[in-house]
């Protein structure tokens, strides 16, 4: 599978992108018992995932788009992963993973010395996935209407 598997960042305005984001947005909610709307809380702007403030990631399988990531920076070092999704197809096959570690080698990159991330109850997976790759559980960092978990991992 891995040879058919592509991470590359791309403009988050992409058409490509915008194609990730609004399967990610259904998705979530079909998810969420009471729907899912990006717009609450506090959304990312479009210039967080460019750089020099971030990166947006898309995955593709054999040429097609089906996952994507978002990396945002903050002046103390702190990275924060937004917008991750891979699709039901991926799931299960180290598709998330790879996709979490290279937002996480990107947040290196670029001078972060930790990482954190939010999610919500209705994601078991998405929680089994973090702590199986090193994130602890830490209080509210934020105000998000639809996270339930927040987790940290500093980076080496």
């Amino acid at each position: 599978m891995t040879e058919n598997l592509t991470i590359r960042p791309e403009p988050f305005e992409s058409c490509d992108a915008q194609r990730a984001l609004a399967q990610y947005v259904a998705e979530l909610a079909e998810r969420f018992p009471e729907g899912f709307d990006p717009g609450r809380g506090v959304p990312p702007a479009e210039d967080d995932f460019a750089p020099p403030k971030g990166v947006f990631l898309l995955v593709r399988f054999a040429g097609e788009v089906m996952g994507c990531g978002g990396l945002r920076t903050e002046p103390d070092g702190t990275g924060e992963i937004k917008r991750m999704w891979i699709s039901p197809a991926l799931r299960g096959k180290g598709a998330g993973r790879a996709l979490l570690t290279s937002l996480e080698d990107h947040a290196r990159r670029m001078g972060c010395t930790r990482v954190r991330l939010d999610t919500a109850a209705e994601l078991g997976e998405a929680q089994a996935m973090y702590a199986k790759a090193g994130y602890v559980s830490i209080p509210a960092y934020n105000d998000n209407p639809y996270a339930a978990h927040w987790f940290e991992k500093t980076l080496r």
